[in-house]
């Protein structure tokens, strides 16, 4: 019998390298708790809570439109992740876009990383940290608080 420990899943991101034995323990995170990595479960549910909510925003005052819905997501991800450090879905699920030292992202920050969210492909792109292109261009990554 497999053990699933054993295989683990794609969910959990390449294993971690370099004898790290955990996502962040090079960044001096912790293995679990508040200031760990988050993990991509509660990122992805945190992703579709924003994408929902701009989704009504959209269907309420754009019919619904698309790129609406995009200019919306990008405004909310700028702003709130600029001005507090977490999106609703982030700050729902208990997470924040920090600097390795553990600041808040700040406005340009949040611009640069919301704009390469918003491509898509950099998401998926990500270390043995678990952080993807749109938070390493700007040494950031999200964290649990």
């Amino acid at each position: 019998m497999v053990n699933r420990g054993d295989i683990g899943s794609w969910m959990e991101g390449p294993p971690p390298s370099n004898g790290q034995q955990w996502p962040g323990q090079r960044l001096g995170r912790p293995e679990s708790g508040p200031g760990s990595i988050a993990r991509f479960g509660p990122r992805a549910a945190a992703l579709l809570i924003d994408w929902l909510i701009c989704s009504l925003a959209s269907a309420a005052f754009f019919g619904y439109d698309s790129f609406a819905t995009l200019y919306i997501f990008l405004a909310e991800q700028i702003l709130l992740i600029g001005f507090f450090g977490y999106s609703i879905g982030h700050r729902f699920l208990r997470m924040q876009v920090q600097t390795l030292d553990g600041r808040p992202a700040g406005y340009l920050t949040a611009v640069i990383r919301s704009v390469l969210l918003c491509l898509v492909i950099p998401v998926f792109v990500i270390d043995a940290d678990q952080r993807g292109l749109h938070d390493r261009a700007r040494g950031t990554g999200l964290f649990r608080i």
